[in-house]
């Protein structure tokens, strides 16, 4: 199946992710950037070479002069993107799924992913092949994409704090993306860095999701060795998750917000407004008020998050899933900006990152959901939803939210596929198991 969304399109390789599909695809988003300049990048999937080949013919034979920056992060592609003032750019990557997966990312002019309207246009040519044939395609390779993207990162932060703190830090990057910058950019930073799982030649090692269930061996070196801190990365490196220095994986919802908290209490600045989406932990909420700052969900999907930060002049913003997006560096979910702020934290406050991590406000966010016979059913479970809940709170921005003091519950449905997605974020697991279940009795 192949899955379409304003995340790209993702899919199996070769069974629904096929040659085809990937040249027309590449063919579509030619034509939709009108031949302009494009830059490309891959994650390390065993495919993602086979498929940036099919691409690169796709965009030249409609006339677009390429930049191949070959391995690189999904958010130095957004960074490059703008910083050589190209058109677009293409990510060849599925992100956090597994092989053998893989997908493509469409990113616009200002380092955005595509939203919704302009998906739909890329779709319109896609389906009906009115695809460009124009002459004049052309492709070099770029070798200082990972440069940029440390620069940008050096420039945002105070790197001298960061030295002077010499952390031993233990890098998972599941041998994706993220794999060769991401310690480079922790040596810049003056870090004793013992890598795991950063060779690009290698499969993923671990499920590529940077939950807890899937740093266990990062969780082990970081208490063996002594670090200050584990870092794990997915495989394009937009998610970033933390392990403690007692050798603990910590929720991802954690990592936007220590780093939203970390920007709070250090700018001056009198417009404080925080944004992320409406799945996100109440904590960041929690954070924002103890600073004086506002906060602004959006609808589920980085775009949304990266196109409100934009609009309003936000300090920072991301998503729960371990992606934090911060402007001064660039407009995508990053885990290297999560990985400099977080350090920076750390080198502030000159507490243990246990102890950073204990200040936040501890929530249980449970995940579920539930399979329907088609998107007809997935609605009529959601307009149900609204009349159950009716006396309660109500955010309707993106299906039903429930806002009570005990905690706040989630239904919506998928963007790809007939299925509810049902988060509930409570003080405890019980109650948020209890307000689930209530959710599914009919």
């Amino acid at each position: 199946m192949l899955k379409i969304s304003i995340s790209g399109i993702r899919g199996m390789v070769p069974d629904s992710l096929t040659p085809e599909v990937c040249l027309n695809f590449a063919k579509a988003f030619g034509t939709y950037m009108q031949g302009e300049t494009i830059v490309v990048g891959t994650d390390t999937r065993s495919s993602s070479e086979f498929i940036k080949g099919i691409v690169l013919q796709g965009l030249l034979s409609s006339g677009c002069k390429v930049i191949d920056l070959g391995v690189a992060t999904t958010p130095t592609v957004g960074i490059v993107v703008r910083e050589l003032q190209a058109q677009g750019g293409l990510v060849v990557t599925a992100s956090h799924n597994p092989e053998p997966w893989n997908g493509l990312k469409f990113i616009r002019k200002d380092g955005i992913f595509l939203n919704s309207q302009q998906t739909k246009k890329l779709l319109e040519i896609y389906e009906n092949k009115t695809f460009e044939e124009a002459p004049g395609g052309s492709a070099k390779t770029y070798n200082k994409a990972s440069e940029i993207h440390i620069n940008k990162i050096l420039k945002a932060i105070d790197p001298k704090k960061i030295r002077k703190a010499k952390f031993k830090v233990v890098i998972d990057s599941c041998n994706g993306a993220g794999s060769v910058i991401t310690p480079l950019l922790l040596k810049e930073l003056g870090c004793i860095v013992i890598e795991l799982n950063t060779n690009t030649k290698k499969l993923f090692p671990r499920g590529a999701e940077p939950t807890p269930e899937n740093l266990t061996e990062l969780a082990a070196i970081v208490k063996k060795e002594g670090a200050d801190i584990g870092f794990a990365q997915d495989p394009d490196a937009d998610r970033l998750a933390i392990v403690t220095e007692t050798g603990v994986p910590v929720s991802e919802e954690y990592t936007l917000a220590l780093s939203v908290k970390y920007i709070l209490q250090t700018t001056s600045s009198s417009r404080r407004i925080v944004v992320t989406n409406l799945s996100t932990t109440s904590a960041i909420d929690h954070i924002a008020r103890e600073f004086g700052a506002v906060v602004i969900r959006t609808k589920i999907g980085e775009v949304h998050v990266a196109e409100e930060i934009k609009a309003k002049k936000a300090l920072i913003g991301g998503e729960g899933n371990g992606g934090v997006i911060y402007p001064k560096v660039g407009f995508n979910r990053d885990s290297l900006s999560g990985i400099a702020l977080i350090l920076m934290y750390l080198a502030n406050q000159k507490n243990k990152i246990s102890e950073l991590v204990g200040a936040i406000p501890e929530y249980v966010l449970i995940k579920k959901k539930i399979t329907c016979d088609s998107s007809r059913e997935a609605l009529d479970f959601l307009e149900n939803s609204k009349l159950k809940f009716q006396k309660d709170s109500l955010d309707l921005t993106e299906g039903v939210k429930v806002i009570r003091k005990i905690g706040w519950l989630h239904l919506r449905a998928s963007n790809t596929e007939p299925i509810i997605r049902i988060f509930a974020e409570c003080k405890d697991k019980k109650t948020a198991e209890e307000f689930i279940q209530e959710a599914l009795e009919s």
